[in-house]
């Protein structure tokens, strides 16, 4: 089929009576299909379930830095976890804290406190007249959800194919003290899954803020997640930060949610020494101490962070035909059409496609009608406004493989439906 802008008024109508009518006979069969949420799937968390039994009740429980991790303690974490997380994210283990089961959670611990207490020897956030946040776009819509609870402003900054648009970041956070930080997925983004530069890194590295308590939320929630052979690297931020001497700037989180179980992982923040000094003022209150059963079965079973990659291979097995199928699918069914663009992700859990203008919406609702539930048209903006009306987010891992190649059919007709309706609106 030849690109459709190129195809005569009566052409189009014909095509579109084709896609209808096969649209019709999916909806005919009722089906209910989930390409929501970036969840994994049963055969993912098959992977992982020797880890369930891995602790005994006859074992000892006791570590170096703890007689009993059945017991209250150990407001950080324990130290052979910290150490496991401290060598996946490429810093010292005594920067390291861990917390329960979720990062997310962690990251919306970080703003309140940061909110209440404040840092570098600033007001608390909220006693200040204004608290700004910059999000680039498209972006993870848990990001946008937690600033916009605690009424920060939330400015778009455009994503790139090195990241975020870095010319208007050192602008804006260089000219506005009331700019406090800036969310950052810097590998693999969600949802379009790109890898931020070394040149971005070292940018953000350099960042010179006008606010002096300003934070880089650097939720790097899919660190290890390649899905093929030709994964993304990543350079280390905290070794830039030392280069600058700006440790305190960046805020770096991951978790193994995604690894093991996202509802029993385990979740850690990387910060420095006095960025941990604020946070454990909250967390001596907060808690006694997180799950330190769930911290030392994660050690056991894992070892080292060797052991963690090695496990991540299983994960990679699953993920890349779901990808491969997708992807394939993207290319026989919308490639030449001039309706849709997307990404071609080397990781994490996202495809993100670019509809044509004003059409997202439409699609989404088309697919739903037919019984395929996407994420919704305009949550990958802050405040759900995409200005477009064009990006959707596709996650490939959590329906049963039989299901999502219906699913993906689905979706690239629906894309071409609506690009046919607005190509022959009057």
């Amino acid at each position: 089929m030849s690109n459709y802008s190129s195809l005569e008024r009566y052409e189009l109508k014909e095509e579109y009576e084709k896609l209808s009518a096969a649209y019709e006979a999916y909806k005919a069969q009722g089906l209910s299909l989930n390409m929501a949420r970036g969840k994994p799937g049963a055969e993912q968390l098959n992977i992982s379930n020797d880890m369930l039994s891995i602790l005994k009740p006859d074992d000892v429980f006791s570590v170096s830095d703890c007689p009993d991790c059945r017991n209250y303690g150990n407001l950080d974490g324990i130290d052979c976890c910290k150490q496991l997380f401290a060598d996946i994210m490429g810093v010292d283990k005594k920067n390291v804290f861990i917390g329960g089961n979720s990062s997310l959670n962690m990251m919306f611990d970080t703003i309140a406190c940061l909110m209440e207490l404040g840092c570098s020897g600033e007001k608390p956030w909220n006693k200040q007249e204004k608290i700004k946040f910059l999000c680039p776009a498209p972006g993870y819509d848990r990001h946008f959800g937690v600033t916009q609870y605690f009424g920060i402003e939330m400015i778009t900054v455009p994503m790139t194919k090195d990241g975020p648009d870095m010319d208007v970041v050192e602008k804006l956070v260089s000219s506005d003290p009331a700019i406090k930080g800036i969310w950052i997925v810097p590998k693999y983004s969600n949802p379009q899954g790109v890898t931020c530069s070394d040149e971005t890194v070292r940018r953000f590295a350099s960042l010179e803020p006008a606010a002096k308590d300003f934070r880089i939320m650097w939720d790097n929630a899919y660190i290890i997640h390649d899905i093929n052979g030709t994964p993304d690297t990543l350079l280390n931020i905290f070794d830039e930060v030392k280069k600058t001497g700006k440790e305190d700037m960046v805020l770096e989180f991951c978790s193994t949610s995604k690894v093991t179980f996202p509802g029993a992982g385990v979740a850690a923040m990387a910060a420095s020494e006095n960025n941990l000094a604020v946070f454990k003022k909250r967390y001596n209150f907060q808690t006694i101490g997180y799950d330190k059963l769930n911290m030392l079965r994660h050690v056991k079973y894992f070892g080292n962070k060797d052991g963690v990659l090695a496990h991540m291979q299983k994960h990679r097995a699953v993920l890349e035909p779901r990808f491969g199928m997708v992807l394939d699918t993207l290319d026989k069914e919308l490639a030449g059409l001039g309706v849709a663009e997307w990404t071609k992700p080397n990781g994490g859990y996202f495809v993100s496609v670019d509809v044509m203008k004003g059409c997202a919406k439409r699609v989404v609702s088309l697919c739903k009608e037919a019984g395929v539930v996407l994420t919704g048209a305009g949550a990958t903006y802050p405040y759900g406004k995409d200005p477009d009306d064009s990006n959707i987010r596709l996650a490939p891992t959590y329906p049963p493989i039989e299901e999502l190649e219906k699913a993906m059919d689905i979706f690239c007709i629906c894309v071409k439906m609506a690009a046919l309706e607005k190509l022959t609106e009057d």
